[in-house]
């Protein structure tokens, strides 16, 4: 047995067994389907490309391209102090599979997209890490893994619609409520949902007695700081005795509660359900670091925690590396996103950091995981916010104009897994943007406001290309100046402050703003003429869209 490090390890089971410790004598192993060859990563009982079931283990060669790198700088683990180089390397006899690993043996500043490695295991405990390492004698880089699906081409994978008639012309957005928003607030996270919830149902003029269905992501369980309980909780304390309820994290983002629930409205299950979604991470950590909450502890079952990728970002920054690489973007690119989330905020003043930012301030701020800097990261918060769903016939009658829904985008065509997906854009947002135009005749151009995802800045350089606000590739010259994104500008973008200025509350803040903006209530920061807003939601998750349009 050998000496454990104490990072994270993984789980050992019948299914990844072979590969966490095939390293014992030095021999790199991965599934392969013995009806096509393929090499599948991770193991599963069923081949993806030819839906064979006669799996087995292959002995690979252990070279591969380094095809991603972030320098950590920020998130240390137990056994891997920072700064330490998370990778993604494509096997060269199969580039589909990549690996999530440590690059180690050489500087940081001396690797280049497409060296090739090979592999190095490191005992510990009862595993073998593989590791990877620059082999010695090194050619021309060789050019990165292509994807499955060209990102312009995802439009051709789109499932036409099933009916002619839009589920989304049956239901429409009729009230929201925000609770306070901030840093540590020490509140319990039931109480700033049931706070949010009591707002949104004020105004839309319901009383509680009306809302007969509720809806949440990521729902009840142990979710660090990213939930309240879910519907169980919120139910116990309300006592409303819903028709329908959903919630759960494997949907569409974090607004795919919001998109759950329009289909039970539109399917008749329910008339108003109330959805919600609260966050007190800030809260959350700061019981971490004092001892007030203990940390879970034992083995992962993930493929990525064992090498220090603990964070999205670890990820994002991967396909913002590659999106430079392939298409000339720069860090000044993402800083006008950084920017212009900071002016909008200024006028906001709910919003957690409302400070001048320069672009300067931008560039110099500390490093997080490279290229990310401290203001490429949205801000963790408390906060909850609630949306409620209404069927259309009943939202006339309400306080407020309702928010229609124009058409919403879900399809999942990318793989899901973070680290196999799309190379140069955040996974999942090409597949359901593709699916959001096929379902209206709207385009891009009748678009007045944009509330786009924003967990990091990438985010949204990932939404503005899929959704067709500038072509694959074109961000860095569309975003040049901050100009276009400006509240005056071609796409007004996250008008108050979005995730990066305003705080981190999962995409449904974006909603609260797109609905705002539509209703024309949102004060000083208000987009003249706003009619038509598209909202984004999933950052790493499988991601949806929404397109939203003014009952005027």
């Amino acid at each position: 047995m050998g000496e454990a490090s104490g990072r994270p390890l993984p789980l050992l089971t019948l299914e990844n067994e072979f590969f966490w410790t095939s390293g014992s004598d030095g021999t790199l192993r991965i599934q392969e389907c013995e009806s096509c060859a393929a090499l599948i990563h991770p193991p599963q009982p069923v081949c993806r490309y030819c839906r064979g079931h006669e799996m087995g283990v292959r002995a690979v060669s252990g070279f591969a391209t380094l095809a991603g790198f972030t320098v950590n700088h920020r998130f240390g683990v137990p056994g891997l102090p920072a700064p330490y180089v998370v990778a993604q390397v494509a096997l060269e006899e199969d580039p589909r599979v990549r690996l999530t690993t440590n690059v180690i043996d050489c500087e940081p500043d001396d690797l280049v997209l497409g060296m090739r490695l090979e592999v190095v295991f490191q005992q510990d405990d009862d595993v073998w890490l593989p590791l990877f390492r620059p082999v010695e004698t090194q050619s021309d880089p060789a050019p990165l893994p292509v994807d499955a699906i060209a990102p312009q081409e995802f439009w051709r994978h789109v499932r036409p619609m099933v009916r002619s008639d839009k589920f989304e012309d049956r239901v429409a957005l009729t009230g929201i409520g925000m609770s306070p928003i901030g840093r540590r607030l020490q509140v319990p996270p039931l109480r700033l949902t049931i706070q949010a919830c009591e707002r949104a149902i004020a105004d839309a003029g319901l009383a509680m007695a009306d809302i007969d269905g509720l809806s949440t992501y990521p729902g009840g369980g142990n979710l660090g700081g990213f939930s309240e309980g879910g519907v169980t909780a919120l139910e116990a304390a309300l006592g409303i005795r819903p028709t329908w309820h959903n919630g759960g994290i494997e949907t569409f983002g974090p607004g795919g509660s919001v998109i759950a629930a329009m289909l039970a409205v539109a399917g008749g299950l329910a008339r108003h359900v109330l959805c919600f979604r609260t966050v007190w991470e800030a809260t959350f950590n700061d019981l971490m670091r004092t001892g007030r909450i203990q940390p879970s502890g034992g083995r992962t079952p993930g493929w990525m925690a064992p090498f220090g990728a603990t964070s999205a970002a670890h990820t994002l920054a991967q396909n913002a590396q590659r999106h430079f690489h392939r298409y000339g973007t720069t860090r000044e690119t993402l800083g006008w996103i950084a920017l212009n989330q900071r002016a909008n905020a200024e006028l906001e003043p709910t919003a957690i950091y409302r400070d001048p930012l320069t672009m300067q301030d931008y560039l110099e701020a500390r490093t997080i995981t490279t290229p990310f800097g401290l203001y490429d990261c949205d801000v963790p918060c408390d906060g909850a916010i609630a949306v409620i769903v209404s069927s259309v016939e009943a939202a006339r009658d309400l306080a407020e104009p309702p928010v229609l829904v124009e058409a919403v985008g879900t399809q999942i065509i990318e793989r899901i897994e973070w680290d196999q997906s799309t190379l140069t854009h955040e996974p999942q947002v090409l597949g359901p943007a593709a699916h959001l135009w096929t379902r209206t005749t709207l385009r891009p151009s009748d678009v007045d406001v944009a509330e786009l995802y924003d967990g990091f800045t990438f985010n949204c350089v990932s939404w503005l290309e899929a959704l067709g606000f500038c072509g694959i590739g074109e961000a860095k010259d569309f975003l040049d100046g901050g100009k276009n994104i400006a509240r005056d500008g071609l796409l007004p973008l996250n008008t108050h402050g979005g995730q990066l200025s305003h705080g981190r509350t999962h995409g449904m803040g974006l909603l609260h703003e797109a609905i705002l903006q539509l209703r024309g209530a949102a004060g000083a920061r208000q987009v003249a003429g706003a009619r038509v807003g598209v909202v984004s939601s999933g950052g790493l998750t499988p991601g949806g869209a929404l397109l939203l349009r003014s009952d005027s």
